[in-house]
């Protein structure tokens, strides 16, 4: 079946679900250090918490998107999985901020994140269905605006809630203040309510009676799902395998800046250690004030690519952004005014709008076309086994080679960034053409 030429308003539409579910992910990205450390959590032992999104992305998206590939339901095969996904994310994020003890919340992000995982690549292979190829760089670069968007809106939350008049020094029950449960609550009702929103205005294409025939002819199970998850491993494209250096060094960077920027900033700007302090919790709302801003960046850099990307290529453009994001985050630590962080968030706005666009396009090309559920699941290995290597060898090197420091650690993520950089600068596009 041909594909039709979508419109930039489809296109656009076709995206707000993906809002809904980097809103979710900002979240996390701005709180759950900080959330985890009221609740009694110490600084080396905050990678090991932040364990269940690898685990549960390794786990969960490549079964999910191999499923999909399969999958002939009346709504689609992309769409059940995806709106059962969002529902139970929504009902996460409720729950997140009324955690009454450090173990409830690190269970809780468990099925946070393995919500999220079931959304996520079906989502992904969703719009690969729906595009034709000279729509993917469109497609993708304008999936990763939304996210800037969204963790633009969500870093932000708290402080705009404060600007409102909610108090910053309101604390739950638990000790966790009321504008971090609140924009939690937020969160909540997006998660669900945009993906329902962008699948009944862009709603997944029909299968052909060709198509349908020859996914019934295909063998279920379990057994067969992990069979065509290992064939797809065997018989991955050439251009998706160079992929995985830079994704090493990208996704274990960026796993080190999320888990430590906010005890790097109360270290660094305001000069305290100390969770229950005042100034850590003027660290947590500088974050969402800086961490808005560069996904902010990252909502406008993203539709700015897309010429830059059709001209010049998808790696040459992410190499750029990742060498700028490499050079503000070794410069980062070094700031004591407040008012200057927000310029090296520049170099980190164009990573983040790269990183959620750029490789996605080099990918689309490059794998067959009636196994993109499945190989967009695999991709998500690429990002979350370097997290898993993260966490369970950065609380080995903590102390003994980065000295316990916070800022250190923000360091050593400037240095892996450059290192994808110079990685993606190997990858060689080739193109597959979809098979028999």
């Amino acid at each position: 079946m041909s594909k039709p030429l979508l419109s930039p308003w489809q296109i656009l539409n076709m995206n707000v679900g993906f809002f809904g579910i980097q809103f979710s992910f900002g979240l996390q990205q701005a709180n759950m250090s900080p959330i985890y450390q009221m609740l009694g959590a110490e600084g080396k032992n905050l990678p090991l918490l932040w364990l269940a999104g690898p685990v549960t992305g390794l786990l969960v998206q490549p079964l999910i998107g191999a499923m999909s590939d399969r999958t002939t339901h009346r709504w689609g095969r992309r769409t059940p999985y995806f709106l059962f996904g969002a529902l139970l994310c929504s009902l996460g994020l409720l729950a997140m901020p009324f955690s009454p003890a450090l173990w409830f919340a690190a269970s809780l992000l468990w099925i946070l994140d393995a919500a999220n995982n079931v959304t996520m690549e079906p989502y992904r292979a969703y719009v690969s269905d729906r595009l034709r190829p000279e729509q993917h760089a469109p497609g993708f670069l304008t999936q990763s605006a939304f996210t800037g968007l969204a963790q633009t809106m969500a870093y932000l939350a708290p402080s705009a809630l404060v600007w409102l008049g909610m108090s910053k020094d309101t604390l739950g029950a638990n000790g966790i203040p009321l504008v971090v449960t609140t924009a939690f609550m937020v969160g909540a009702l997006l998660s669900f309510t945009t993906v329902y929103y962008s699948i009944k205005q862009v709603p997944e294409l029909p299968l052909s009676d060709e198509e349908r025939a020859a996914l019934a002819a295909k063998p279920r199970g379990v057994g067969a799902t992990l069979a065509e998850i290992v064939d797809a491993i065997q018989t991955m494209p050439a251009t998706m395998r160079r992929l995985w250096w830079m994704a090493l060094f990208q996704w274990y960077g960026m796993m080190c800046y999320w888990i430590y920027i906010v005890p790097s900033l109360a270290s660094s700007v305001y000069g305290t250690t100390d969770p229950k302090s005042p100034g850590f919790v003027e660290a947590v709302l500088t974050n969402g004030q800086i961490g808005g801003f560069y996904n902010a960046i990252a909502f406008v850099a993203a539709f700015a690519m897309v010429p830059f990307t059709r001209r010049l290529g998808a790696k040459w453009v992410h190499a750029f952004c990742l060498a700028a994001a490499a050079a503000a985050m070794w410069a980062l630590p070094g700031i004591r005014d407040k008012a200057w962080l927000f310029l090296p968030m520049v170099g980190i706005g164009l990573a983040w709008a790269s990183i959620m666009g750029n490789p996605y396009v080099l990918l689309a090309g490059s794998i067959p076309p009636e196994r993109a559920g499945v190989y967009m699941g695999i991709f998500n290995m690429f990002i979350v086994i370097p997290m898993l290597i993260q966490m369970v060898t950065l609380p080995l090197v903590y102390e003994p080679l980065l000295g316990g420091r916070p800022e250190n650690v923000i360091r050593l993520a400037g240095v892996l960034l450059a290192c994808a950089a110079v990685a993606v600068c190997f990858v060689k596009a080739e193109p597959v053409e979809k098979s028999a």
